[in-house]
């Protein structure tokens, strides 16, 4: 039986008796769907185009959801590991990336579920800001005192807080529409709600947010 690993380059595979990729293949031309339906009858160099693109969005996601980076990257790894593995089910009903953000969303529940004994809502910092652009979408970039920083500081706490204190279903909605800014439809689809179900949801989890945290508006 063959081995799979995948790490930050792409990924590595060894399957007995895969197919031979086709040479000359336009990935850019194929739609993540169309991809995958490849890596699906046995072309394993699909799975590298689809892990290059969207590699650095589940690493971010599952940042989000666990605040280390070292556990982010397996997690991520993880995700991949669990799309290849189900790479003979896959049916392109639905858009690729809605159905790997549900591999991922289920993924880091599950996580926070067995490891939240070991971390607190103050080790979760939704504000950071991203690795890539630099900036926060929490705080602006201009200058602060040191009393602005204080007060900053303690408004920030307090998002981690109540953002983490949120239902499960609640606190993955938010994650996916602020940070990976994913419309109605398509957290929908990863939570396997309506559109008008996730509205509804969001607006929940936004007015809860709103009311824990009007003594910092």
């Amino acid at each position: 039986m063959g081995t799979v690993a995948i790490t930050q380059n792409g990924f590595q595979g060894v399957q007995q008796g895969a197919s031979v990729h086709t040479p000359g293949v336009d990935w850019s031309q194929l739609s993540d769907a169309e991809i995958m339906l490849r890596v699906r009858e046995g072309d394993d160099s699909g799975f590298s185009v689809l892990i290059e693109k969207y590699r650095k969005q589940i690493v971010h996601f599952m940042f989000r959801m666990s605040r280390n980076q070292a556990v982010a990257e397996e997690l991520a790894q993880e995700v991949f590991l669990r799309v290849y593995r189900s790479r003979q089910t896959y049916r392109a009903e639905a858009k690729f990336s809605t159905w790997l953000y549900r591999i991922a969303t289920n993924l880091g529940v599950n996580h926070a579920r067995d490891t939240k004994y070991e971390r607190t809502a103050q080790n979760v910092y939704l504000d950071q800001p991203d690795p890539e652009t630099g900036t926060s979408p929490d705080v602006a970039d201009s200058g602060l005192s040191a009393e602005q920083e204080l007060v900053r500081e303690e408004r920030m706490n307090a998002i981690r807080k109540h953002v983490m204190a949120l239902p499960e279903r609640q606190r993955s909605a938010v994650l996916m529409h602020k940070y990976q800014e994913m419309d109605y439809k398509e957290i929908g689809e990863v939570l396997k709600l309506s559109e008008s179900a996730t509205k509804s949801l969001l607006f929940r989890a936004y007015q809860t947010l709103r009311e824990n945290l009007k003594d910092f508006a």
